[in-house]
């Protein structure tokens, strides 16, 4: 479901944009920086703790 949230939220950015993504599941917080970068976004991580991870995403061109 985290997944497919984000990859919601994430269609809309245009090239060089960029969005703030919280992330708690462990799963998710494997899963979605993975399938973000493999699908055109650079990722920035900002907190990375036992308990949630916080990354920024840019849409590459």
């Amino acid at each position: 479901m985290a997944l497919l949230l984000a990859k919601r939220a994430t269609r809309a950015l245009r090239y060089g944009e960029s969005m703030k993504i919280h992330l708690s599941d462990t799963g998710a917080r494997q899963d979605i920086p993975r399938y973000l970068f493999n699908h055109g976004f650079t990722i920035e991580e900002q907190v990375a703790s036992a308990q949630s991870l916080v990354i920024i995403v840019t849409k590459r061109q």
